[in-house]
């Protein structure tokens, strides 16, 4: 088997790689060698440190976009250093998985220091024995948290691979019995670790080898994956016996199928037959039928078919069954169109549907009583207007006496009846009386004093004058009243009239006229001035 030195070897890395890149397209591959994108998550190991993550979508593209989804290295173990992840190129390949959820980190971790040292049986024992004591277990410990820390928690770690072989200083045959307790202890060490989702994988070598596999499986409790390396060499001289002899492949899947365990190939490839087309033909589709978890080809030489150019048949293979398939242009058919024949349309006699007319029932209408609101007139009482005398320039030695210009009001001017001897009031009209300048009469009797009609208000009378010196009085402005329907009182016994002033007195009295019906109620009433110029005037002013 190779051995992790010769994994680890890059001198012809780079002029491998060149070469290939510029390399032109391969030819279309036979219906038959094509596998199909099942979704198998499928990888490559092409060098243990950066150049590795670098040279991935290298390789994607050769296989025209396919995606690479698992990333596959191995730590150095010829000191314990390396075994706890002290080295630096861990931190790529984190940054690798963690650019995308759906890739996988793949990490082989030897289980002892001086892994490939040929270390004799006699003292791999005592050392398998010192790890199974738990002598060893702060490695495993830091290598947890070293990956934690990292960002990948559910790294894939393919612990002590081929174990059933002669190569390795973690080979199982020398003590099996310790063997499988040491990885128990590893397993549980690192499981312990706060944070981590580790998945353990048990990959043999496929075949019986230095010890039946089978011999060495530690328990399902301690594993997650049980995967095989499966190169082309011996035993087996064709992929048949590969799949059938002891340990073989038909083995490894009907072992995982009892055990109820996913598988995987962590390493495959060319290896003593040089270029095999067949082999990677076989394996490819077995992979297919069998669906592991993933599969990662070695490739670099012999046993690669991108980085190696001394296999280009096996490189045709893998590359055409790999390279997802482009859809070939679809011509489309012509479409002849159906002509399309009118169906003639028979009317539907439309028979009317007889109207019945629905009765209407009139609402009757229900007037609403119309509640007349009585109007109560409000009396409007005049303020009586004294008119302020004008003292003329006598133009002879006898004084004249002016008639006073008493202003009209722009209202109706209501009629003063013509004064006569006290009667007893006859029923009174509607009509407002007009006032009448008084006729003098010859003597000062209170029965010859002029009758007006009654108003509201008693009406000031006008003072009488002496046969001798008579003063005209002008015609007493009246505030007629409103305007109301006139009431028809019951005649009554006559209200008293307002005492007269004597003749050539000084007083001056004024009728007030208040309406007929007021002043049937509150008497006839006037309003008297009494001028006094002083006994020595020599002239009276009106």
């Amino acid at each position: 088997m190779p051995t992790p030195r010769r994994r680890l070897a890059s001198t012809c890395i780079g002029t491998v790689t060149a070469g290939l890149l510029a390399t032109g397209a391969a030819l279309a591959a036979p219906d038959e060698d094509r596998a199909g994108d099942s979704g198998i998550a499928m990888g490559a190991y092409l060098d243990y440190g950066p150049n590795g993550v670098a040279r991935i979508p290298h390789l994607s593209r050769w296989l025209g976009g396919k995606d690479i989804r698992v990333g596959h290295t191995y730590l150095p173990g010829d000191q314990w250093a390396g075994i706890e992840g002290r080295v630096s190129f861990l931190e790529a390949w984190a940054r690798w998985r963690r650019a995308d959820e759906d890739r996988m980190f793949v990490l082989n971790v030897p289980m002892q220091a001086r892994n490939e040292e040929r270390v004799p049986d006699q003292q791999v024992a005592r050392l398998i024995r010192a790890g199974a004591q738990g002598q060893y277990d702060e490695h495993f410990r830091r290598l947890a948290e070293r990956l934690v820390a990292l960002g990948v928690p559910d790294t894939v770690i393919v612990l002590g691979w081929e174990m059933n072989g002669v190569t390795y200083t973690h080979r199982c045959r020398p003590d099996p019995a310790n063997w499988k307790v040491y990885w128990r202890r590893i397993v549980t060490v690192m499981r312990a670790v706060p944070g981590q989702q580790f998945k353990f994988d048990f990959a043999p070598n496929r075949g019986t080898d230095a010890i039946g596999w089978t011999k060495c499986y530690p328990g399902d409790d301690v594993v997650d994956i049980i995967g095989m390396d499966s190169y082309d060499q011996a035993p087996g001289e064709t992929f048949d016996d590969q799949i059938s002899q002891p340990y073989g492949l038909q083995k490894h899947v009907d072992f995982a199928r009892a055990h109820r365990k996913a598988i995987s190939y962590p390493e495959w490839g060319l290896f003593r037959r040089g270029d095999n087309p067949e082999y990677v033909r076989r394996m490819l589709r077995w992979i297919e039928q069998h669906k592991p978890l993933y599969h990662t080809i070695t490739d670099y030489c012999p046993h690669g078919v991108w980085q190696c150019k001394q296999n280009p048949e096996s490189t045709e293979v893998f590359r055409s069954a790999l390279t997802p398939e482009v859809p070939v242009p679809v011509t489309p058919t012509p479409v002849v169109p159906t002509p399309v024949v009118p169906t003639p349309v028979v009317p539907t006699p439309v028979v009317p549907t007889p109207v019945v007319p629905t009765p209407v029932v009139p609402t009757p209408q229900v007037p609403t009583p119309q509640v007349p609101t009585p109007q109560v007139p409000t009396p409007q009482v005049p303020t009586p207007q004294v008119p302020t005398p004008a003292v003329p320039t006598p133009a002879v030695p006898t004084p004249v006496v002016p008639t006073p210009v008493v202003p009209t009001p722009q209202v109706p001017t209501p009629e003063v009846p013509t004064p006569q001897v006290p009667t007893p009031l006859p029923e009174p009209s509607s009509a407002a009386p007009s006032p009448v300048v008084p006729t003098p009469v010859p003597s000062p009797s209170a029965s010859s004093d002029p009758e007006v009609p009654e108003p509201g208000t008693p009406s000031p009378e006008v003072p009488r004058p002496s046969p001798t010196a008579p003063s005209p009085v002008g015609p007493v402005p009246v505030t007629p009243s409103p305007a109301v329907p006139t009431p028809r009182p019951t005649p009554a016994a006559p209200l008293p009239q307002p005492q007269q002033p004597p003749l050539n007195s000084r007083e001056w009295c004024v009728p007030i006229n208040f309406g007929e019906w007021l002043s049937k109620l509150i008497g006839k009433q006037s309003v008297c001035v009494k001028i006094d110029l002083g006994a020595g005037s020599g002239f009276w002013p009106f």
